[in-house]
């Protein structure tokens, strides 16, 4: 082999070698790019998830696009979802981290660089990781959040089902952790704090509002509801002069006028609204002055209740079944009185007692009473009748239930401390109970 083309194998060599070089360091690069992407992606989806709306999440629940339904599916375990998210991030960035310095060892040819070259490393991968993985992706996703979590629903899906052992692992560890916290924690229940506020130098009404500001956060809307049996609403095809008279008749300034059924409730009539139309013939189409309808689920604390008719400034609210049926109503009256005790205004005075206090130790009942106003005028804890309950609400509704048929007349049962007595019966449903009081009684 003469010198000229000894020249050019060596080259031939080194080009290859650095076409070489330049594609391992492409690649290495490319998967840097990957990395630093999906900690992007992860760290957007973490604030993207967990910051949407109850709006964007009835929305998602109602949609029939997969990301969307996957996005509540995901939101269903938040425990198991943020541990898959801190797992999944933490491992790409550790990646990153190694293969960042692993390229850095091929560079400089030696794996242990000076301290310069490891301090520009670290700041060159903090810096990379801080903006592009963290800063840059949530403040994205926080102000299009459902946008950014409907692209990255799938990915956390998979990741869920990935990670299933290792977040079980997390989750349980952080189980114990949160168990001794708490022991360690003052633990004040609300039973309690009724102990303390019964021994405190004040009068018995104060004490009672206490109490009611206490429990006020634990109170369902369910609780404190007025049965559908026992609600006054109007059919939206009564003409205007009928309107009136049963307006007149029942004395209440906001009605729920109902379509075929009280299931199907059009809107709210505020009474004031029809003052200037008050001379009106029987054909005024007044339905045009309903107002819209607030609706809420039974199981509604009515300090968030509170606060809702605040913002909306409505007075009443519909409270609907697991099947959108029409369960009672919930006005801000009976919200307020579970604060301050009964609020009797103008019509109070004429409407039907719904208890009768015969002696110390007997009553007569109504047995549409709420077992929460029950519980109330004992004086018991409302949880009292939980475990014999279902799901009935009423004084005849735990009759139903503790009998398990329709009982007959004089007929009675024994609860703990309470002897009911059938004392009143309709065609179907019980009227009227006697509730007798034998302290010495243990619960069943």
């Amino acid at each position: 082999m003469d010198s000229e083309t000894e020249s050019l194998f060596f080259v031939n060599i080194l080009l290859d070698l650095a076409s070489a070089n330049l594609i391992f360091y492409i690649t290495f690069f490319v998967i840097l790019a990957i990395l630093l992407l999906l900690s992007g992606l992860i760290s957007g989806s973490e604030i993207g998830l967990f910051s949407l709306s109850s709006d964007d999440l009835d929305h998602c629940k109602d949609s029939e696009n997969k990301s969307e339904q996957l996005i509540v599916q995901l939101l269903r375990r938040p425990q198991r979802l943020l541990a898959t998210i801190l797992i999944f991030n933490n491992l790409i960035n550790v990646a990153f981290v190694t293969i960042s310095t692993y390229l850095t060892w091929v560079i400089v040819g030696t794996r242990n660089p000076g301290g310069v070259v490891v301090f520009q490393l670290t700041v060159l991968v903090t810096v990379n990781i801080l903006f592009f993985g963290e800063l840059l992706p949530k403040v994205y996703a926080n102000n299009r959040n459902l946008f950014f979590v409907k692209r990255t629903a799938r990915l956390i899906f998979w990741a869920m089902r990935l990670f299933k052992p290792l977040s079980f692992v997390l989750m349980k560890m952080s189980n114990v952790v949160e168990k001794r916290i708490k022991k360690r924690g003052y633990q004040v229940d609300i039973k309690g704090l009724e102990d303390v506020i019964d021994r405190t130098d004040t009068s018995v009404k104060q004490r009672e509002i206490l109490k009611g500001i206490v429990n006020f956060g634990t109170i369902t809307a369910k609780q404190v509801m007025t049965s559908r049996l026992a609600v006054t609403a109007i059919d939206f095809d009564t003409n205007f002069h009928d309107l009136l008279e049963k307006i007149q008749e029942c004395g209440y300034s906001r009605i729920p006028i109902y379509a075929d059924t009280i299931d199907h409730i059009k809107g709210i009539l505020y009474v004031k609204d029809l003052l200037p139309f008050i001379n009106a013939n029987e054909s005024f189409k007044w339905t045009k002055l309903l107002r819209k309808t607030y609706f809420i689920p039974p199981n509604k604390k009515i300090d968030k209740l509170l606060r809702d008719f605040q913002e909306r400034r409505v007075h009443m609210a519909i409270v609907v079944d697991e099947y959108g049926g029409t369960a009672g109503l919930v006005t801000m009256e009976d919200v307020i009185e579970e604060i301050v005790g009964e609020v009797n205004d103008e019509f109070d005075g004429d409407k039907e007692k719904l208890y009768t206090k015969i002696d110390e130790d007997t009553y007569l009942f109504e047995s549409k009473i709420s077992l929460h106003d029950f519980c109330k005028i004992m004086e018991i804890d409302n949880d009292f009748f939980d475990e014999v309950k279902g799901e009935s609400e009423s004084l005849g509704g735990l009759l139903l239930e503790r009998f398990a048929r329709l009982p007959k007349l004089n007929e009675n049962i024994v609860y703990d401390k309470f002897e009911f007595t059938v004392v009143s019966m309709g065609l179907r449903k019980i009227k009227i109970v006697k509730v007798e009081i034998h302290e010495e009684d243990a619960k069943n």
